[in-house]
């Protein structure tokens, strides 16, 4: 990838004897939990399985599979989107009034933090999904809560990306559009109920 790549008078260094050695640790731990996704969205469901009703607890295959694409999707639109461009601009930010010698612990740390949060932001959708399905959530539920719903995107955005402006308004333009996209979800899967309905369904 052409963006990731540093001018002839840059280049990745490290200033420990043994930050090559923990980062090669942490990208294992990263590609670990990569892998091992599946399995670990499943311990959750398991987890909250108990307290479900029988028909609600046949989410579980449902859930691990959207909860897996989901995640590596957002993974890959850090990896090839937002990563290549916003390593760019930070890189050529002093222009030719500085030198970028990045060190591969906080190369890699930067790398992780973007694709983790991203993975973990795109599951959005899903977890709507999930909750409108049991019946907690509804569209309007989410369409009132939207302006808190703001604030929160943006602290999320802050929180899950290393701490430069490009990074946090690269996350929270999509959550802005998923939580859109949860709303839709939320109508087709548990809609609001007008209250004449609802009288007459109880009846």
């Amino acid at each position: 990838m052409e963006a990731l790549k540093l001018d002839k008078h840059s280049e990745i260094i490290f200033t420990g004897l043994a930050e090559p050695f923990f980062t090669a640790v942490k990208i294992a731990l990263f590609a670990g939990f990569f892998f091992s996704l599946p399995f670990i969205l499943y311990q959750i469901w398991a987890f909250i399985a108990p307290g479900l009703y029988e028909h609600e607890k046949k989410l579980i295959l449902p859930f691990v599979f959207w909860g897996t694409i989901m995640f590596v999707l957002g993974a890959a639109f850090a990896y090839y989107i937002v990563f290549p461009v916003g390593f760019k601009v930070l890189v050529t930010f002093g222009g030719k009034q500085f030198t970028a010698m990045p060190r591969i612990s906080e190369y890699v740390s930067f790398f992780g933090k973007l694709m983790l949060g991203f993975g973990i932001a795109f599951e959005m959708p899903v977890v709507t999904y999930f909750l409108a399905k049991l019946g907690l959530v509804t569209d309007k539920t989410l369409k009132d809560f939207s302006r808190y719903a703001i604030v929160v995107i943006f602290i999320m955005a802050a929180v899950l990306t290393p701490p430069d402006l490009f990074s946090q308004i690269a996350m929270a333009t999509p959550l802005l559009i998923l939580y859109g996209v949860s709303i839709l979800i939320a109508k087709i899967v548990n809609p609001e109920k007008e209250p004449e309905k609802e009288a007459k369904e109880t009846k």
